[in-house]
């Protein structure tokens, strides 16, 4: 589901304040090849992991800076992963 700032931010209940500073860190990339920006599912996963970091741990935001390029690492290894077990084997 795609929606608009508007939408992610209830969605999220998050302050618009809150999310241009994660924008500017760039803890969220929403698509912006629209006119307007537009946020995913994947964006919100990312916004509650980002919320629970901050409230229930006390993660501050150089730990999150760091959990979240982590978790950027893995899932791109997972990606690498799965298109080498697609690939026919080597000869």
């Amino acid at each position: 589901m795609i929606m608009t700032k508007q939408e992610f931010l209830v969605s999220v209940n998050l302050r618009e304040q809150t999310l241009e500073f994660w924008l500017e860190r760039r803890w969220l990339i929403p698509d912006d090849s629209a006119p307007e920006v537009r946020f995913s599912e994947c964006d919100i996963a990312r916004a509650v992991l980002i919320q629970d970091l901050q409230r229930d741990f006390g993660v501050n935001e150089a730990g999150i800076d760091l959990i979240l390029h982590l978790v950027d690492q893995l899932h791109g290894a997972r990606q690498a992963l799965s298109l080498l077990r697609e690939s026919p084997p080597f000869k």
